[in-house]
């Protein structure tokens, strides 16, 4: 029997409520009671999340109510159902970004890179980095590893060592409270520079303007220099989302490599931690960053 997918298996479940809007754990709950989830093709330990995570991000194949919690419904069938629009007693007021220093928003975007990316995350301490003049434009807030261990076969693993081409792609994250035209150009540049280093750069917020002007300048400057853009949701980490995708570098700059390694203590051990991982063929989480779940996040958050 073929296994379901996450996404696979919340088409099924809305299609036989008569696609009736259904939270992630009302999906979920019934799937346990129908013993769908045996059909997952899944190992991971969250599975109830990861199946938000991907309702949250197939945009074209989910739509979502604006009440709290969220209620999914397939695209496809929006004409033929009855949405009861969200009342103010129902919505959740959204919790501003400036109520929080960037560094608090760290776990959101940990949580999403793990999810999303699935990689593993480290967070860069700028105060520990021997030199401090432009020492913003040089460090990252995030950095973060995806592995093919748990993606490859051993056998595959093992050849690819054997050849030395071992594949691993690294992520560069610039994390900023909000993001418009009074910041948009700094924040842009600072990630343009602190990811230099990397496969692919991104710069994240909580907070992003939605005026008309402003998302077609980021989408420019992201197609120009190949910055990715996520928008950090605080009241429902599973809808945060990539705007703009990042685009991949094929090899890294490694004289940037050097310079951070030399400068920051975290990002040294972040390679360490690499190349140790790599050597036993073994990912040894605790030597990265917590992963919280979205039910943890969200109280965290909560207004």
């Amino acid at each position: 029997m073929a296994k379901l997918t996450f996404v696979q298996l919340a088409q099924r479940v809305l299609t036989e409520h008569d696609n009736t809007p259904l939270s992630t754990e009302a999906i979920w709950n019934y799937a346990i009671e129908k013993n769908y989830v045996a059909e997952l093709n899944s190992d991971g330990k969250t599975p109830q999340t990861t199946m938000g995570a991907r309702t949250g991000q197939e945009k074209n194949i989910f739509a979502a109510t604006e009440d709290r919690p969220k209620r999914y419904y397939l695209l496809e069938m929006a004409n033929q159902i009855d949405l009861v629009p969200a009342t103010e007693e129902k919505s959740t007021p959204r919790k501003s970004a400036k109520t929080y220093l960037e560094k608090d928003l760290n776990p959101l975007l940990v949580y999403f890179a793990k999810t999303y990316l699935n990689v593993h995350c480290k967070t860069i301490n700028h105060s520990k980095s021997g030199k401090k003049e432009f020492g913003e434009w040089l460090h990252p807030d995030i950095v973060d590893c995806w592995f093919p261990m748990g993606n490859w076969s051993q056998s595959s693993i093992e050849l690819s060592q054997a050849l030395g081409v071992m594949n691993v792609r690294l992520y560069s994250f610039e994390l900023k409270r909000e993001l418009n035209f009074s910041n948009l150009r700094e924040a842009f540049f600072q990630a343009v520079s602190n990811s230099s280093w990397a496969h692919e750069g991104y710069l994240c917020a909580a907070d992003i303007s939605k005026d008309d002007d402003f998302s077609s300048e980021l989408k420019r400057l992201s197609g120009s220099f190949g910055i990715g853009v996520i928008e950090l949701n605080l009241s429902d980490p599973d809808a945060s989302r990539v705007i703009f995708p990042a685009k991949q570098k094929e090899n890294l700059d490694w004289e940037s490599i050097d310079k951070l390694c030399n400068q920051n203590p975290d990002f040294k051990d972040f390679l360490k931690s690499i190349k140790d991982n790599l050597k036993i063929s073994k990912i040894h989480k605790d030597e990265y960053d917590d992963v919280f779940s979205a039910e943890e996040l969200q109280e965290k958050f909560q207004p």
